[in-house]
């Protein structure tokens, strides 16, 4: 976004940009030749010497601002006067030069000490009659770079754009600005390995890669005289390519530094429960014909080993559910071993096979954990060979465990089945195309005033008084269960006063961001494992009212103006949005308000727990701002 400048006076100020950048360039390239044809090392010392100078005046005065006059036309005039009487004095040295008419060594001296006060006196006025307008002030950018890379792709697309139209005013250009395109577009491939990392010299060099690509854009569409663009596209370069250096740098450290890690692995065994997602301790509601559906799945059936999915958004219920079929009498009945695993965002391969060892043998992992990975793999296969087994996977993401671990569930057809939870469709079938799937459903505003009460006041009754108010703030909470056990936890430490409760119901999302923090990480596992290139798409949300149903294509309008959505061969950008919407909805982020009598999605929304997490990181990143 750039703020243009208001014209108070009738006069053409890119003329006056233009005279004042030729004036510079054109010393700029002066002092160049001079640096080259000269011999004398005085007279080559002392030009570089001013070269430098020069340099700092060409960046002091060519920013990319935009000029805004502020004086009198008569004022602007007389400096556009100065200005080209600068220019054909420097004019006389370039044709000197060219024509191999080059002065005494004295008298070059002598000439250019004195073009560096014109320079001075000259940029002061510049600076009297004008003022700079800010192209975006610093603390207005997005502050955390992994929020903000696709602008990378965007400027891309334009720089692209310019090559495959060959436009005139880029004429004598086309070169550099297909090398600025190769280097971004390596730069862009660079960064986006280490998006993922927190820590504090990887976000550095993500911001960095943000704004060198902002300065691109800005050079770009603002449609610069070529004397600029020959300027500016070597500087731009050189900027991406010592960044590109840096990540490559980084990334060498930390490959280095993971190997040091694998190696020390052995002499400890980090378990990962304290990575799963956390059961919504000892109170269950709802779920009941769900349970019953996928009990049935797991004892009858067929006799080849069959997996089973429960997804549905992050909070839903999923792991509560997991847990109560894995130890619901019918099913440890059922089956002659059973295991429960939690894989969460991060796992490691070794860990999980300690988890269904120590399960199956019913050992504690101490003693187990000091085997190797195939001993490990061996004893789980071995275990498993010939019998009935269940094993449950909890918060799987992707399908690169199922990859490392199906070679060590046999099927022996015994009714074995593998029971997993996920917040991501997609990978239900990418798992089995014959997965059986299962998507756990939001609860009912009476199981959500059932659970509430249960939470806040557990064996005692609700008072009367409170029934009404109660039930309001149940209803707020649409369906969701993890929204209903955080607000529990705020009412169940304050008063049981109806105009307290009210006003909890009258502020619920405020009371959610505020007291929910370990619930909103829950959440954010979510968005931190969605790739780059939805995650703006995701946080956009909050710009959004609560409970607002969103046509799908005025979102996809919405994107696409942005800047958001990435440019794919034989794809419209609307396409490949609709395609980014879809993939927000199969992981249980984006909810399906209305579709259309062909099936398709008419109109979407987002939970209020999700747009108040939404809001949060775009706020803090600087990535969008509400204004009421």
């Amino acid at each position: 976004m750039h703020l243009q400048p208001t014209k108070n006076i009738v006069i053409d100020i890119q003329d006056v940009v233009n005279e004042v950048g030729n004036l510079f360039y054109s010393l700029f390239f002066t002092f160049v030749v001079f640096s080259v044809t000269r011999k004398e090392a005085t007279t080559i010392a002392f030009t570089r010497l001013n070269l430098t100078d020069i340099e700092d005046v060409v960046n002091d005065v060519l920013e990319d601002r935009p000029l805004q006059i502020t004086t009198e036309e008569e004022e602007i005039e007389k400096a556009v006067v100065a200005i080209n009487a600068l220019v054909h004095e420097i004019g006389s040295f370039i044709v000197f030069t060219k024509n191999d008419q080059v002065p005494e060594s004295g008298t070059v001296d002598l000439a250019l000490s004195g073009l560096l006060p014109k320079f001075e006196l000259l940029k002061s006025k510049i600076k009297e009659h004008c003022i700079t307008v800010s192209k975006m002030p610093i603390d207005m950018a997005p502050k955390t770079g992994v929020v903000s890379l696709f602008i990378v792709d965007s400027v891309l697309v334009d720089l692209m754009d310019l090559i495959n139209n060959k436009s005139d005013w880029i004429l004598g250009q086309n070169d550099q600005i297909v090398m600025l395109h190769e280097e971004l577009f390596l730069l862009g491939s660079s960064v986006t390995s280490i998006a993922v990392q927190q820590e504090a010299e990887q976000q550095e060099l993500i911001i960095k890669t943000r704004d060198v690509a902002f300065e691109v854009e800005y050079v770009i569409n603002s449609f610069p005289p070529v004397w600029y663009l020959a300027l500016r596209l070597p500087q731009l370069i050189e900027k991406i390519q010592l960044i590109t250096m840096a990540i490559k740098e980084m990334k060498n450290d930390i490959d280095v530094a993971g190997l040091r890690e694998v190696a020390k692995y052995p002499d400890e065994h980090l378990s990962l429960q304290s990575e799963e997602t956390p059961i919504l301790e000892d109170v269950i509601v709802g779920f009941k014909d769900v349970a019953l559906q996928i009990a049935e799945q797991l004892v009858r059936g067929k006799e080849q080993l069959q997996i089973i999915s429960i997804s549905g958004m992050p909070g839903v219920g999923k792991t509560t559910l997991a847990n109560k079929l894995y130890n619901d009498p019918s099913v440890v009945y059922h089956f002659y071993k059973r295991a429960l695993c939690v894989v969460s965002q991060t796992y490691n391969k070794k860990n999980i096979l300690i988890d269904i060892l120590s399960c199956i043998k019913n050992v504690k992992q101490e003693p187990i954990a000091i085997k190797d990975e195939e001993s490990l793999a061996e004893g789980v296969y071995k275990s498993l060979k010939g019998r009935r087994y269940l094993i449950v996977v909890d918060d799987i993401w992707d399908t690169k465990l199922w990859d490392d671990l199906k070679r060590f569930f046999p099927d022996d057809g015994t009714g074995s089945r593998i029971l997993f939870t996920t917040r991501n469709k997609e990978v239900c079938l990418k798992v089995s195309p014959y997965c059986v799937m299962n998507t756990l459903p939001f609860l009912s505003e009476v199981e959500c005033w059932d659970l509430l009460q249960k939470k806040v006041f557990r064996d005692k009754s609700c008072p009367q008084e409170l029934l009404d108010v109660g039930k309001k703030i149940a209803k707020k909470c649409h369906g969701l269960p993890l929204a209903v056990v955080a607000i529990a936890g705020v009412l169940a430490n304050m008063e049981n006063k109806e105009y307290l409760w009210q006003e909890v119901a009258r502020n619920l999302s405020s009371h959610l961001s505020k007291n929910s923090d370990y619930y909103i990480q829950i959440l954010e596992l979510s968005y931190n494992h969605l790739p780059m290139h939805l995650k703006p798409c995701f946080l956009y949300f909050g710009a959004f009212k609560e409970d607002e149903e969103i046509h799908i294509q005025k979102l996809i309008s919405l994107w696409v103006a942005e800047g958001y959505i990435k440019k794919e061969e034989q794809k419209s950008l609307e396409d490949v949005a609709l395609e980014y919407a879809m993939k927000l909805i199969d992981r249980s982020l984006v909810l399906v308000a209305e579709k259309r009598f062909d099936g398709s999605v008419k109109t979407i929304k987002i939970h209020d727990l999700l747009r108040e997490m939404c809001l949060r990181i775009a706020e803090e990143n600087k990535f969008l701002k509400i204004v009421n």
